[in-house]
């Protein structure tokens, strides 16, 4: 999600609701946006097939499910607009050997040069569910037995296909890690001022991921991982919140860490959402900023409700059932401080070996001004201080 007010600081109290604003300031603000996310975008020939091999590049191959219609423009694969049934690809994206971590080098013009930008090196669509499955276990198969992983990743509002494309390969590449990267994309319009239309589609998605979790868990995967960013965790929890309620929970025991990265969700809606899933036997990871201006602007339009990626109430979230990882200490790589987690791909070993530690409950983690607010019941809720990225890292539990 890449809009924000510039020049506003993001302001919270008690419920949060937003400062008072006329609907011409944040159209104004919206259309300015538009105007600055104009240049550049990969809307079409990003994707056109490079033959060149550049030394030291790295070459990933992304499987990806999605309910985005095919574009017939040459290297574009799929657009904006929505599909009747899920569609799927399988897509060799090239890392370039310059690559900096957390970045994308992205080409001045398509279809780029592998020494210096990510380039699609080779690309097919898949016809069907079964097409799709045996793609993956192939892919599976590749790995060691122990290491037969997936990471399904879900991107967030305004982002063109091929900007989803490359931003889960940075973050496998930076991660390095062995899972095969799996992009659920649906049929975002790449356009800051299509919200509501994003907001749809996400919504109109549900289905679709649930399907695609359930192949995801039924295939030859050891592990199925998951990250969602903004947007994508509204269709993300839907998704989750239908398997549950539907009772057929086969082959959840595959799953394994749910990353929610700067959920982009009414705080009041998530709540309710996670009563549903109760308690669970994995929980479900928050990584919010509390600095998030885009996820500000997207609580002042729904009403002056916050958004659960910049909530402050960290204690609550945890006494739910979630374990918040806190970023607001991070320095971020973008103006509006809403991509803070394509950073934790650099860190992933040494977080993973914290998240498996678990979090000690003891008088020195104690958050004490956050148990204090949120009220009683909450004195088990624990942070611990973490330094990774350079900066400190809060995890707060419910132990």
């Amino acid at each position: 999600m890449n809009f924000f007010v510039a020049g506003t600081t993001p302001w919270r109290s008690g419920r949060a609701r937003a400062p008072r604003r006329s609907f011409s300031i944040l159209a104004i603000a919206l259309v300015a946006a538009s105007l600055a996310a104009c240049a550049s975008r990969p809307e079409s020939g990003y994707l056109s097939a490079v033959a060149l091999v550049a030394p030291g590049a790295v070459d990933h191959t992304i499987l990806v499910a999605t309910t985005r219609e095919r574009d017939p423009r040459p290297g574009t694969l799929f657009n904006g607009d929505r599909a009747s049934a899920t569609d799927y690809a399988e897509i060799t994206v090239s890392v370039p050997p310059t690559h900096r971590e957390s970045e994308i080098e992205w080409a001045k013009t398509p279809p780029g040069d592998p020494n210096a930008d990510f380039v699609a090196r080779d690309d097919r669509y898949l016809d069907g569910d079964k097409a799709f499955v045996q793609a993956l276990n192939a892919e599976l198969a590749k790995r060691p037995p122990g290491k037969r992983k997936v990471l399904l990743f879900i991107h967030g509002f305004n982002t063109m296909f091929a900007e989803g494309l490359y931003r889960l390969t940075q973050i496998a590449h930076d991660a390095k890690a062995p899972a095969v990267p799996v992009l659920f994309t649906w049929a975002s319009r790449g356009k800051p001022t299509a919200y509501i239309y994003d907001t749809n589609s996400a919504t109109a998605a549900r289905d679709e991921l649930e399907h695609t979790l359930r192949l995801l868990l039924a295939s030859n995967a050891e592990e199925v991982n998951v990250l969602a960013h903004s947007m994508g965790n509204w269709v993300t929890v839907e998704a989750f919140r239908q398997i549950k309620i539907s009772g057929d929970l086969a082959h959840a025991n595959k799953l394994g860490y749910v990353f929610l990265a700067a959920p982009d969700i009414d705080i009041d809606v998530f709540k309710s959402q996670m009563r549903r899933f109760g308690t669970n036997h994995k929980p479900f990871y928050v990584v919010l900023s509390r600095d998030d201006k885009a996820l500000w602007l997207s609580g002042t339009l729904g009403g002056g409700v916050s958004r659960v990626g910049d909530d402050p109430r960290t204690a609550e979230l945890a006494a739910l059932g979630a374990i918040v990882i806190d970023l607001t200490d991070v320095k971020g790589n973008d103006s509006s401080n809403h991509d803070k987690f394509d950073q934790l791909a650099v860190v992933a070993p040494q977080l993973r070996g914290v998240l498996a530690q678990g979090i000690a409950s003891n008088p020195h983690s104690t958050d004490l001004t956050e148990a204090a607010a949120a009220g009683g019941g909450l004195s088990s809720v624990v942070a611990l201080p973490i330094t990774l990225l350079g900066a400190p890292i809060r995890i707060i539990a419910n132990q």
